[in-house]
């Protein structure tokens, strides 16, 4: 009988022990991401992510990331066409928090400037939170291992300015 209950406390505290072992390398898998994070690495995100882009954003940025010809000047309605999301635009020079909220709320609400006009639509209420993190998320996956580190970098510099 003791032998019994020794062989449980010996399973208890291996278990205890893979459980911490596979937490501490791996990550918690019950846990949630942080709300407005990006997941370049999860695969059922990215291949949610690959269809709404395509659905919603290749029109417009380009089925390679590569934007619209002359981006970065202003069309003869006075509207920037849009930016590619490769590593030669600027989308990876800003933290997951805003490219979120400009895509769900546009870059005039995001950045506070009332008089702006831009010719990217307001996905609120069209897409969810899961498809813009996914659409996002597939946009940094392509992102070379150096761009997505300097990404990285900027986010975990903008979460300690909270």
């Amino acid at each position: 009988m003791k032998s019994v209950v020794q062989i449980g406390v010996v399973c208890a505290l291996v278990l205890a022990l893979v459980t911490a072992l596979l937490v501490t390398f791996v990550g918690n898998p019950f846990a949630a991401a942080p709300a407005g994070s990006l997941r370049p690495d999860d695969a059922r995100l990215l291949a949610l992510g690959e269809q709404v882009y395509v659905r919603n954003c290749a029109t417009c940025h380009g089925a390679q990331l590569q934007g619209q010809p002359n981006w970065q000047q202003r069309d003869a309605q006075g509207l920037l066409p849009a930016p590619p999301h490769d590593a030669t635009g600027h989308t990876w020079h800003h933290p997951d928090e805003v490219l979120i909220r400009i895509t769900k709320y546009g870059v005039a609400s995001s950045a506070g400037l009332k008089s702006y006009q831009s010719a990217m639509p307001i996905y609120d209420g069209v897409l969810s939170d899961e498809e813009i993190v996914a659409a996002l998320s597939w946009i940094k996956a392509q992102w070379p291992p150096h761009i997505r580190a300097k990404h990285d970098g900027m986010n975990a510099a903008a979460a300690k300015q909270k």
